[in-house]
């Protein structure tokens, strides 16, 4: 059996650019799987298109930072402190979250109003996962666990990248010592995770922000001729819209977006290439 290739974008329902590079690319055969923001801004524009394009697998893409609750924020004292918004910053997030400051009954109340506003508005998820990676935190994943023993046909991103994919990606140093500092939670997060369906690892992830057709390339000559494993990116276009996220992928939404046209068609033209698949078809 071939190895089986996830090919998700996230930030569906960040904007309408972004959701028509997802439209598009995924029309194009370059996509399989897009995970949408219950807060983002252009939500009602991103169930339209996934109503309409029931071959685009959707999940929840769970935000706990950088952004706006679905929940009345007067309800998650110890997630939104200033009373509107989650914190601004995932290193303050990750700080408060490890000295317990945060209330795990506001992380699964909160990942649940997300996930229940997508099934209120048509959207099945075929998978969960969080924006900037918060959930390979035990706290986090704990709370996902418990929503996922309640969904059915539903599985969590594996937020851990194999040492193939990292090597492939050639990331900055910098980048390279962030990754292996969050490494080291991977044995609480497996003992957290126990149960869940999921992937052998996702790729991309040292690659965000400098995922171009070079490195894409590289990444996915080094997949394995067997295993399950998801790739991870960002496509979008970077219009008047963009501007006004705070966002620190702009041009490089594009440039994964050309990317992701060139290469994937490239891949299927491989011998024995990949099964490409969404998450429902774990």
């Amino acid at each position: 059996m071939p190895a089986r290739l996830i090919l998700n974008a996230d930030d569906f329902g960040l904007t309408p650019g972004v959701n028509r590079a997802i439209a598009e690319l995924h029309a194009a055969g370059a996509l399989t799987s897009a995970t949408l923001m219950a807060d983002g801004p252009a939500f009602d524009h991103a169930v339209a298109i996934a109503r309409s394009t029931p071959t685009l697998g959707v999940g929840c893409h769970i935000v706990l930072t950088d952004g706006t609750p679905v929940s009345d924020p007067g309800t998650l004292p110890t997630l939104c402190p200033n009373g509107r918004t989650f914190r601004p910053s995932l290193l303050n997030f990750i700080r408060d979250l490890l000295l317990h400051r945060i209330d795990p009954d506001e992380i699964g109340r909160e990942a649940l109003a997300q996930f229940q506003k997508l099934e209120r508005s048509g959207i099945r998820p075929t998978h969960l996962d969080t924006h900037k990676h918060t959930h390979l935190f035990p706290a986090v994943v704990a709370q996902l666990s418990s929503i996922l023993r309640r969904a059915e046909f539903t599985s969590l991103r594996n937020p851990f990248e194999p040492p193939f994919a990292k090597d492939a990606a050639g990331a900055p140093l910098k980048r390279r010592l962030q990754i292996a500092l969050l490494d080291r939670f991977r044995p609480a997060y497996m003992r957290a995770a126990h149960g869940t369906l999921t992937t052998d690892g996702t790729l991309g992830i040292s690659a965000t922000g400098s995922l171009n057709a070079d490195t894409l390339q590289a990444t996915l000559a080094s997949l394995p001729t067997s295993g399950t494993f998801e790739l991870l990116c960002h496509p979008g276009y970077n219009d008047a819209d963009l501007d006004a996220i705070p966002t620190r992928l702009r041009n490089h939404r594009e440039v994964e977006y050309r990317a992701l046209l060139t290469q994937i068609p490239q891949l299927r033209l491989q011998p024995n290439p990949p099964q490409l698949i969404h998450y429902g078809d774990l």
